[in-house]
């Protein structure tokens, strides 16, 4: 699923920089070519940039802007796509920041002509550049993300404890197995039968956090009484404990002896408080002891106690 979004994606960002870069460069051709404006039908345009600065010497015709267009979108443009077919993750980069490029040109265009569709059509196709980029940038380093659990040789050690998760992407699932190989603590995995994967099933998740709705788990398979203590891992979905977490908690009231409950999640700006608080009270028993992780694609940037 996720080799198939990066495709996905790809493609659509061969597609904006192929755009944009050739209708730059044939624009510039345009422009060179008959440095009236008369090739593009902008005569009308060039008594406009003959009032900007220096337009003594470089606006007296479209010779300049010509070369502009050439390099600022359209050899700009064709080296990312370039990039990007040769998969190099900077082409990613570069067709994100050629999008704000086309922005600020068109921004420009925006203060010299009067309002007109063009202008306004092509900074629309900027923007949708720069966010597809930003996708395309975000599904890479999903992909570039590999967990392998053959390693963590002290899970099980220590049956007194469970460590108990749910993650959608793998990076929860990585912090888990972390903490049981430290404790030694046996692992447990919260499983739904709803669609969580891929763009749908993130809007779909997204949804249930942000209605505050526990989401459909399958059966609990583990005897969480058999347990001295219950370690909690759980990703921060829409600013709240994941779904299945959530109902999880619900289903296992009263039934935690003790708790330890790590959140998972990419803000270093919030402790997420209230999350800790939700998993308390549904679960009807004070943490004691309750860790932040900041994670950013499977890698840890920070963790403290709450």
């Amino acid at each position: 699923m996720s080799e198939r979004k990066v495709k996905i994606a790809k493609r659509i960002m061969i597609f904006w920089t192929l755009f944009i870069g050739i209708g730059a460069v044939a624009g510039a051709v345009g422009m060179l070519v008959a440095p009236d404006g008369s090739a593009m039908g902008m005569q009308a345009l060039l008594p406009y940039f003959q009032v900007l600065p220096f337009s003594d010497v470089l606006f007296q015709n479209f010779i300049f802007p010509g070369i502009s267009l050439f390099i600022v979108n359209g050899i700009s443009n064709l080296t990312a796509f370039y990039l990007i077919m040769r998969n190099k993750r900077i082409g990613a980069y570069l067709g994100c920041a050629f999008g704000v490029t086309l922005m600020l040109w068109i921004i420009i265009q925006f203060v010299i002509f009067p309002p007109n569709f063009m202008s306004t059509i092509y900074f629309i196709f900027g923007l949708l550049q720069f966010i597809c980029g930003i996708v395309y940038i975000i599904f890479l380093k999903q992909d570039s993300f590999h967990f392998d659990a053959s390693g963590y040789t002290e899970i099980g050690k220590q049956p007194k404890t469970l460590v108990v998760y749910y993650s959608r992407l793998g990076y929860t699932r990585k912090i888990a197995y972390e903490t049981a190989n430290e404790t030694g603590a046996d692992l447990y995995e919260i499983t739904t039968s709803e669609r969580t994967h891929g763009f749908l099933g993130f809007a779909w998740l997204g949804r249930f956090g942000m209605h505050g709705w526990g989401m459909p788990i399958h059966p609990i398979k583990v005897d969480l009484s058999g347990y001295d203590k219950v370690i909690l891992v759980s990703a921060i979905q829409v600013f709240k404990v994941a779904p299945p977490m959530r109902e999880f908690c619900r289903e296992s009231q009263g039934k935690v002896r003790q708790l330890e409950c790590i959140l998972v999640h990419f803000r270093k700006d919030s402790t997420y408080n209230s999350a800790f608080t939700e998993v308390e009270e549904l679960l009807q028993v004070r943490a004691a002891k309750r860790k932040s992780i900041v994670c950013k694609f499977g890698r840890k940037v920070e963790e403290y106690a709450i």
